[in-house]
């Protein structure tokens, strides 16, 4: 029989510290929180505390994801963690997160396309399974601990970023219809330079002095044109569904990047499916970045929204510009 791959558990932790807009009114001297309830839905969102960083947010939404496909740590054959907020630049955080979850058996790797990161390594798992037969369980997670890098003056971007970690572990299986379907791997290299922590690799090592402090730290270089992450969604969409044979009205749920619901909207509204199709989370958790679609999912998953022979639409973008898209029937 066909050897396919589907999500067989999920996962997901966001830290303790609830920090709500009436912080940022307060810290930046005026009233923010009227616009980010207004224009992005997002009240309130979690940090890390001074002691907790991105490997500890993996852990916790590990041990969940196991729990929930019913595996052991030493099941794993294979832990691929994306994150552009890494708990080192080397070694990787995903070897660290083997070591402190006991899965002796996996390999382990990092993935770095910000926040198209948890698509983009669903998508790399899926294909693993598939080409090779040593693989029946792979754990994925994207972790985002953006809090550490955040300007506390800058309201363009202090407001929006917030912590936390999505995972799923991806598995084998043959029955029949069940899993993936098709996934897609888009760039936009051209906006490299737009969005971004630009110091700490080798361009701008922090061992060396740093001409511009706030280099060290998240920053929008220049505005993006709104229309262009509808765009590329809405043909993503389009055409997994054509590849699968299946209209977007079809599709039960997206998941989606959740850093304007202005943009999930208009996408939906675009494939002409009902907005309500897409669960989100950015009103209670703001901007996880690559955990967020990991995290909206297993919320769903939790709530009993997603039924087995649902189809499942994941899309992810990020600084690059990444864009990451997958088609799994649940």
């Amino acid at each position: 029989m066909t050897r396919n791959a589907y999500i067989s558990g999920t996962g997901s932790f966001a830290p303790d510290r609830v920090v709500p807009n009436s912080y940022f009114n307060e810290l930046l001297g005026e009233d923010v929180d009227t616009w980010l309830v207004t224009n992005l839905t997002i009240r309130e969102r979690r940090w890390c505390a001074p002691d907790e960083s991105t490997a500890d947010l993996c852990e916790e939404a590990a041990h969940r994801a196991l729990v929930s496909a019913g595996l052991k740590p030493s099941d794993l054959d294979l832990i691929i963690v994306s994150t552009d907020t890494p708990e080192y630049i080397s070694p990787s955080t995903a070897s660290v997160v083997q070591d402190r979850i006991g899965a002796e058996n996996a390999g382990t790797f990092d993935v770095n396309t910000a926040c198209a990161g948890f698509v983009t390594v669903l998508d790399m798992a899926a294909k693993y399974i598939k080409a090779d037969d040593r693989y029946q369980h792979i754990l994925i997670i994207g972790a985002y601990a953006m809090s550490k890098y955040l300007d506390m003056t800058d309201k363009k971007t202090v407001t929006l970023f917030a912590d936390g970690a999505g995972a799923a572990v991806v598995s084998a299986t043959t029955e029949p219809g069940k899993g993936y379907y098709s996934s897609e791997l888009h760039s936009e290299g051209k906006y490299n330079s737009w969005m971004g922590i630009y110091a700490g690799g080798a361009h701008q090592p922090t061992t060396h002095e740093v001409i511009d402090n706030k280099d060290q730290l998240l920053k929008f270089v220049r505005k993006f044109p709104k229309e262009l992450n509808p765009q590329v969604w809405t043909k993503m969409a389009q055409d997994l569904c054509e590849r699968a044979g299946i209209q977007p009205k079809d599709l039960n749920h997206f998941f989606m990047t959740q850093i304007n619901i202005n943009s999930i909207w208009e996408t939906l509204d675009n494939l002409g499916v009902p907005r309500e199709r897409a669960h989100t989370i950015m009103d209670r958790f703001g901007y996880t970045g690559s955990a967020a679609i990991g995290m909206a999912l297993d919320e769903a998953v939790k709530m009993g929204k997603v039924k087995s022979g649902d189809w499942c639409l994941f899309i992810g973008s990020g600084g690059g510009l990444a864009f990451a898209a997958a088609l799994f029937k649940w």
